[in-house]
This record gives structure tokens, sequence and C-alpha cells, in this order.
């Protein structure tokens, strides 16, 4: 069965699409079976890997209202061994329409069900915002992996996401575990970086990863082209760093 991970920080700018899109990526390079699902309005990690997002008909809008499945919104992508179920701006109306609905908050769970035995991995790109959008995510994961930038704000709405998830695993879901908190746009030239470094590292030691994202001109130049990181530029800091992610989530789960 394929590990479920949700990207997830309620704070803006903090490096969690660029995650979902160079880890999807990097975790296709290493031969893993892939599947993105965009559950993001704004629908950047569509455009990122190539998708032309005002032509999206069957994406994770129609996913969520159940007028779709999910093997009908699948787009295959041009990285290797990496799907996509993409988003369109229609999803900023997901919200209100499902405040009615029961069981509003397992609508992406009931509707990825058949397909968790086709990848290794899916992973969810959520939306800066601790909505019902975020909150089907956390219902329908394993895992929350939570991008945190290096500067001096942080660790501000932490603290309430982590509350969200602990209410999250009291009602929704008990089983969801966090994959780690992974620590982005790091400069080693500012000392601002290294103190949130060691902060964070202080407060919650092995939940954090190893491996930390640099910051790196190429990866904030490659959405702009439809391309990951590696295969925008395989050479640079962002495509190593993010390689080494995959590898220690893998080594982390077998």
């Amino acid at each position: 069965m394929g590990k479920i991970i949700a990207i997830a920080n309620q704070k803006g700018g903090v490096g969690k699409t660029t995650t979902t899109i160079n880890l999807a990526a990097s975790l296709g390079v290493l031969e893993k079976k892939v599947l993105l699902i965009d559950a993001d309005p704004q629908a950047n990690a569509s455009s990122g890997l190539g998708i032309d997002v005002e032509k999206v008909e069957k994406g994770t809008y129609r996913l969520l209202e159940h007028s779709t499945s999910a093997k009908e919104a699948i787009i295959s992508t041009n990285s290797p061994n990496v799907d996509i179920i993409p988003a369109h701006i229609d999803l900023v109306a997901i919200e209100i329409e499902l405040v009615d609905k029961k069981n509003r908050e397992y609508m992406l769970k009931e509707a990825i069900k058949d397909i968790i035995d086709d990848y290794d991995y899916i992973l969810i790109d959520c939306a800066p915002s601790l909505g019902l959008l975020t909150l089907n995510a956390l219902t329908a994961a394993h895992a929350v992996l939570i991008p945190i930038q290096c500067e001096y704000f942080a660790l501000e709405g932490l603290g309430k996401l982590l509350n969200t998830i602990k209410s999250v695993q009291k009602v929704h879901n008990p089983d969801l575990d966090i994959e780690g908190l992974l620590l982005t746009m790091y400069d080693s030239r500012l000392r601002l970086s290294n103190q949130v470094v060691e902060e964070v590292k202080k407060h919650f030691d092995k939940m954090v990863f190893k491996t930390i994202i640099q910051r790196n001109v190429s990866l904030g130049e490659a959405p702009s082209y439809g391309e990951s990181i590696i295969s925008y530029d395989a050479s640079s800091k962002g495509a190593n760093n993010y390689l080494s992610l995959a590898q220690e989530i893998i080594k982390k789960n077998t």
C-alpha cells in the first residue's frame, strides 16, 4: 500500500509547494511510483509540473465533489514515475460547498481509497490555511511533512498546526503520524538561519529531517519553466538537497 504524505503549513511562503514538486520528482527518479495531489486552489504544484491549469477539467475539485473518480482525474507528467491530480482555481469554492456535507472531512480519503495500491507514495500539496481542504488532506494522510523556513518567524503558527494535527488524530485519523519537520531556505552565511536550525533541533530533536534545503536560485526558476529542479538543473544544490530528502524518506519507510 502506498504511503500518503500531506505537505502542510498554514504559513505561506515556506517552500511547501516547492517541496511537494521536487520531493515527488526525486522519489520518481529513485524509481518510486508517485502521485501528487494538488489540494491548493493556487494550483502552483500543477503549473510547476507543466500542467496548463486553465485546461483542467477533472481535477481535485471534482474529485472532492465525487463527480469524477481518482483514476479519471490522474494525468501523467514529464517527470519520470510521477502522476498528478491537478488543481484549478475552482477549488476555492469547495470549502463553502463542503460545509453542509455529511462526513465532509473524509471526502478526499474516500475518493482515493481505490488507487492507494497503485503508488509507492502519494503526496498532497496543502493550501496555506487550516481550512477544510487541509483537514481533508490530514484525514486522508498517513503522515504529515512540515516545511519550516529558516527565518525569524519560523516557529510562529507551528503550535497551531501541531494542535490541529492532534485534534485530527483524536477525532478523524488516529493513525496520522508526523513524517518530519523540514528546514527550508537555509543560508549558511546568515547567523539567523543557523539560529533557527539550532532552535528547531533543540525543540523537536529527532522529528527534524537531517536534510536541510538550502537557498538556491535554480529552485526559484524551475517552476516558471514547468519543471522540477531534477529536470531543470540536476547538478544544483537544490536537486541534491531534494534527492537527499527522498532517500531519507525511503530509508525511514523501509
